[in-house]
């Protein structure tokens, strides 16, 4: 009696290689992303990169027609979801205030949904386009230790982003099967400012952002444990 595919697939050293998903695959993970304000600069007026944290999770949706693109891997033709980012920056010298002794400490909340449509996922690499809309809200608080001044100033704003992100999952090594959990992950993108509500200091918030870093697959995770359940039954 042959084997179940699923079965015959795990045990080749392709990180992605299992059936065709014939329902929804949870998924999440960390984000880290570089993003680029006009008022955060070195002492050469160039931009520097601030960190934003956070998750995301969703679901991959099945491909429901062939695409040659996405053969020799998990055939997953998009993914969906949520996500949910911070940002705590404290700006120490003039920016977004020239020619005052005020600083300022940012704090902004991003909550996102996102669709991202995967190009190309083969073997271990894939290539997908996030579009991504959210909404924000910021929170400034303002010092001037000269004046003993302390003032708080709130907004809102509507995000729309755009980008390309690729991925590449390390392989399946049959003593060390977690590793095929972890990987790299690429991510470039611009960030389109559809609304705001905010004061006239603060800035415009569109702009470039990228990310780069390891990153977890939580559905390797998730094939694995129906992979040893599988196992398990048989024996």
């Amino acid at each position: 009696m042959d084997k179940p595919t699923h079965l015959q697939s795990a045990t080749k050293p392709d990180t992605l290689q299992s059936a065709r998903p014939k329902s929804l695959t949870f998924t999440a993970s960390t984000d880290q992303r570089f993003f680029f304000f006009n008022d955060t600069r070195n002492d050469n007026g160039r931009r520097m990169p601030v960190s934003m944290y956070g998750v995301r999770a969703g679901f991959l949706f099945p491909a429901q027609h062939d695409r040659p693109a996405l053969r020799g891997g998990r055939l997953a033709s998009f993914k969906a979801g949520a996500g949910f980012y911070f940002i705590n920056q404290r700006l120490d010298e003039p920016g977004l205030l020239p020619n005052t002794s005020e600083s300022v400490t940012r704090h902004l909340r991003i909550a996102t949904v996102y669709y991202e449509r995967y190009l190309y996922r083969r073997k271990a690499f894939e290539i997908s386009l996030p579009i991504e809309f959210g909404y924000g809200h910021s929170r400034y608080e303002l010092d001037d230790d000269q004046t003993n001044r302390h003032e708080v100033a709130r907004g809102v704003f509507l995000p729309l982003g755009v980008g390309v992100d690729a991925a590449y999952h390390f392989p399946t090594v049959r003593w060390l099967r977690p590793l095929h959990w972890f990987g790299i992950n690429f991510l470039a993108g611009y960030r389109f400012i559809l609304k705001k509500d905010i004061p006239d200091s603060q800035i415009n918030y569109s702009g470039f952002y990228i990310s780069v870093g390891p990153s977890f697959f939580l559905e390797n995770l998730t094939s694995d444990i129906k992979y040893w359940r599988q196992k398990r039954k048989k024996k």
